[in-house]
């Protein structure tokens, strides 16, 4: 039965609203800044996802507004809309930064930054918030949202997406900040949140791209729920461990204390920044791929047959399904081990271009496919490892083992050269037009706090401006 802890959201509410920029250790906002960094170059890419220009045509005629920007154009829209329509972008190649840390070293599956970095964004240039606030409110939004999230015991497979359900309450509580309410208000602002949450990985399964929805409606229903709270709407009384709360009723091995252990001591967050656009899932079998190429020197064209060695979970989740003949929906690319090992042996990467459906097309994928099987054969605590053996033509055999796929800055972190090195591809890819402001808009977002508020930056992702280069010491 599930223990009633009213003091949790009080707790919970006064470190998000009371944090200073001064109370963040430097190697928190050097995370913060990474995250925000990642995220906004996928939603860069994420320009060239399949139906993004009309997806902006359905969201601006949802109402005019002028209080937040969509990243890389001159469009600007109401609060609530920029942040959905960011967040959409954002999640579009499955390229932005995931897997939440928590207390006492956990971890659990996660994507909360395609929400959290949209609602800090949106409300911090409405509001003529500094950088160091934009940069504070992710920050302790971040940490709440991985925090509730470890303390809930997600599951991946069982069937929820907590990307709308544990996201829309960090999306809430950074508005709450920004939008300047108060203790009481932030908590009905809480309530009204989690009433809005949901989500189903349906969508993942059937490989239609309404999967990247719910982190959006979460950016949206965290903006919503700030506003009408701050209009006097009130929200449950408990909404985390009260009756019919998020615990009771998102969660499946909750422990609500344990998001309070080190409270203001360590912030959490998105611990993993992404080397591949796909599902974490499958990144150690397409890793491993990727390093018979690049370590190993094999060529796609000489592997006669490839077995790729999973858990019998993960082969039997979203991810373990072949990879249909003719097939071309990016979305079933992202969340499919069989199509990304193939990328992987390709290109020795796996990155958004390589997954449009133009480059899906490639013939040469097709053959490829048809040399390769999946094996469910490694214990299912080994969620992260794969093993891939591959037999040449010449008669040879190669074996990679990846145990620790790359990324997680906890083990196997990418370094800021190579997290600037996605930002500048990720940029080259969605929206050419802003090539000339890659090392600018780095600058920008790596030094964010010391902004006096978001106006240079917007200006410099919007292609109609005129660029002007910004001095490297206004952001040291």
């Amino acid at each position: 039965m599930q223990t009633r802890t009213p003091d949790l959201l009080d707790t919970l509410i006064e470190h998000a609203l009371e944090t200073q920029f001064t109370d963040l250790p430097a190697p928190t906002v050097q995370r913060v800044s990474q995250r925000l960094l990642d995220s906004v170059g996928a939603g860069l890419a994420g320009h060239q996802a399949d139906g993004a220009a009309k997806l902006r045509k359905v969201v601006a005629a949802w109402g005019e507004g002028t209080q937040a920007q969509v990243l890389g154009t001159a469009q600007r829209l109401p609060a609530s809309s920029a942040a959905f329509l960011n967040a959409t972008l954002i999640r579009s190649f499955d390229f932005e930064p995931v897997e939440a840390d928590g207390p006492g070293g956990r971890t659990v599956a996660a994507h909360i930054s395609g929400t959290t970095v949209p609602v800090a964004l949106a409300l911090g240039q409405s509001t003529g918030a500094s950088g160091a606030e934009v940069i504070t409110a992710l920050a302790v939004g971040d940490d709440l949202t991985a925090r509730l999230a470890v303390a809930g015991g997600f599951d991946v497979y069982s069937g929820q997406d907590n990307t709308g359900t544990v996201n829309v309450i960090g999306a809430s509580l950074i508005a709450s900040r920004l939008l300047g309410l108060d203790h009481e208000t932030t908590r009905h602002a809480v309530g009204i949140a989690v009433n809005q949450a949901a989500g189903s990985v349906a969508a993942i399964f059937d490989g239609e791209n309404s999967f990247k929805l719910p982190m959006a409606f979460a950016a949206r229903a965290g903006i919503n729920a700030a506003q009408l709270a701050g209009a006097g709407m009130r929200g449950a009384q408990d909404p985390l461990t009260g009756k019919h709360g998020y615990f009771e009723v998102f969660t499946t091995d909750p422990d609500p204390l344990l998001a309070l252990q080190g409270l203001g001591e360590s912030f959490h967050g998105d611990c993993t920044i992404k080397p591949f656009a796909s599902c974490r899932a499958a990144q150690p079998s397409l890793q491993a791929c990727a390093e018979l190429v690049t370590k190993h020197s094999v060529r796609a064209e000489d592997v006669e047959c490839l077995s790729v060695h999973v858990t019998e979970r993960t082969l039997n989740g979203f991810v373990g399904a072949r990879f249909k003949d003719g097939e071309t929906r990016t979305t079933a690319a992202l969340f499919s081990i069989h199509l990304t090992a193939a990328v992987a042996l390709l290109h020795g990467t796996v990155r958004p271009e390589h997954l449009t459906a133009k480059a899906l097309a490639d013939p040469r994928l097709t053959n490829l496919l048809g040399r390769i099987e999946l094996a469910g054969t490694l214990p299912n605590n080994q969620r992260l490892t794969a093993e891939v053996t591959a037999r040449l033509k010449d008669g040879s055999i190669k074996h990679v083992r990846v145990e620790h796929p790359d990324g997680n800055i906890l083990r196997t972190a990418l370094s800021q050269e190579a997290i600037d090195e996605k930002f500048a591809q990720n940029l080259a890819f969605g929206t050419p037009q802003l090539i000339e402001r890659s090392n600018a808009l780095r600058e920008q977002l790596n030094n964010l706090g010391a902004a006096a508020n978001l106006e240079k930056l917007f200006e410099t992702l919007d292609p109609s401006k005129n660029f002007t280069l910004i001095p490297q010491e206004q952001y040291s």
